[in-house]
């Protein structure tokens, strides 16, 4: 799933938070939710909100779609790509797409049922945007995997909320640098030849912005349960979670490592094996950092969306367990 929604969300919440007035009569923090409907807010939430909706289509078409050819609307089972990356990312980006537009809709003052809905309608808006845009891509389709992954991940939100008013199961995302090596890669011609960095470069793109985005070898999924809000009696710290996240390494393709390039050279690389990641490690909630100061509140109320290095514990099939002090 797809850090460009990511920072789109950010800054929307963020902007919409920094555009607040002090419109009541206790004159309410930039950073305060409203205790009451407040209209001006809402006017200010809902401009950024169309403006960064409008901001986000245009530049994940840009940077999805654009280089590629467009067709008639269709449809792809696209659900066997990636061992299931992109389906984590698509359930990550409806979830926390929906707790910030939920936060938002907070911040004006609406009551938590039509904040709630808010928060699943405009979910569901941008990632239907996105598998619109799928459907008329030659390269895609639109795909019901995708809109179920989607689904899964507006209830996982909406189910927290209407059962605990909150969210005790944070959905996060955490990537890693990484450099590929000049591994030659031969053509079944035997003559023409690639490299792997070469392949990473050409499939997730060269700038670590598009490697962020794009590149599901260097991306982890997490559920990051906050243990102190199911034992409440306990002496476990509040910012303290333990987190389970999914992985997946060495795909250089969708749905195997072959492929065929510009000039119809076909590739076969399976002998780089694919396979998949689990892990087990600490998290830190950083809304239950205490601070007093309103606007670092709201900050770290958006980046805990991230998942940030701690240590972990590691499984594959392909290595066994490895221990990694510090996990990014």
């Amino acid at each position: 799933m797809k850090r460009f929604t990511i920072i789109c969300v950010a800054i929307m919440v963020l902007c919409i938070h920094a555009m607040a007035q002090d419109s009541t009569q206790h004159k309410l923090h930039f950073f305060e939710n409203a205790t009451k409907y407040e209209k001006k807010r809402f006017n200010y939430a809902f401009g950024f909100a169309s403006t960064a909706y409008v901001g986000f289509s245009i530049g994940f078409y840009n940077a999805w779609y654009a280089n590629y050819p467009q067709s008639k609307f269709h449809t792809f089972n696209d659900y066997g790509e990636w061992n299931q990356m992109d389906k984590a990312g698509h359930i990550f980006s409806g979830y926390f797409q929906s707790v910030f537009c939920y936060n938002g809709a907070k911040w004006t003052g609406l009551s938590e049922n039509k904040s709630i809905t808010t928060g699943i309608a405009a979910g569901a808006l941008f990632q239907t945007t996105i598998e619109v845009m799928d459907g008329f891509s030659k390269e895609w389709g639109f795909s019901v995997p995708d809109v179920a992954a989607n689904v899964i991940g507006l209830s996982t939100f909406y189910a927290q909320q209407k059962t605990w008013k909150e969210q005790r199961i944070t959905l996060k995302e955490s990537s890693r640098p990484r450099n590929y090596p000049q591994t030659v890669i031969y053509a079944q011609n035997g003559i023409d030849y690639t490299t792997e960095y070469q392949r990473a470069r050409n499939l997730y793109g060269s700038s670590w912005g598009e490697r962020a985005l794009k590149d599901y070898n260097v991306q982890t999924y997490w559920a990051s349960i906050n243990v102190k809000s199911f034992f409440p009696q306990s002496n476990w710290p509040a910012w303290a979670n333990i987190a389970v996240g999914y992985g997946a390494e060495n795909l250089f393709g969708g749905f195997n490592n072959t492929w065929v390039d510009d000039n119809n050279n076909v590739y076969d690389y399976s002998a780089k094996k694919r396979y998949r990641q689990f892990y087990l490690a600490l998290d830190y909630d950083l809304r239950k950092i205490k601070t007093k100061h309103h606007f670092l509140k709201a900050l770290l109320n958006t980046l805990n969306i991230y998942k940030f290095p701690a240590p972990a514990i590691e499984y594959s099939k392909q290595e066994g367990f490895k221990f990694h002090l510090l996990l990014y």
